[in-house]
């Protein structure tokens, strides 16, 4: 059955789209622990972030520097925390969440709530610096 993720990536349901390119694709956590936290995913589903072929885990990482300079740039934080768990979803993915201290990325806080109209303009932000 394919994960969640890879029904957002097929568009069969939607998300808060910050970029996209062949390999990958980064959109808002609909549970943010901060504003602008956001995940970026393969395109390919593999559950293990380390099982990803070489090749396809170089572009990931690359992919999420370029979406964590644009959090950096436009959301309030002193830092971009990178944070790999793959709990949640059976599908490697990349939580970069813009922080003050280490505490803000405490996963077993309550998230923060945004509007629909917050989060399309949180992701329009982000997807603005990106494509600078």
């Amino acid at each position: 059955m394919a994960s969640i993720f890879t029904k957002i990536i097929k568009r069969e349901i939607p998300a808060y789209i910050v970029a996209e390119d062949e390999q990958n694709i980064a959109f808002l956590d609909i549970r943010p622990l901060q504003k602008g936290h956001t995940l970026v995913v393969p395109k390919v589903e593999v559950d293990h972030l380390f099982d990803l072929a070489e090749e396809d885990h170089r572009a990931l990482w690359s992919f999420a520097r370029k979406i964590g300079r644009a959090i950096q740039q436009t959301m309030p934080g002193e830092r971009v925390a990178s944070v790999v768990l793959g709990m949640e979803v059976p599908h490697a993915h990349i939580h970069l969440i813009p922080i003050y201290r280490e505490s803000d990325i405490r996963f077993d806080q309550k998230p923060l709530e945004f509007s629909s109209v917050q989060m399309e303009e949180i992701a329009a932000e982000i997807r603005a610096a990106v494509e600078e």
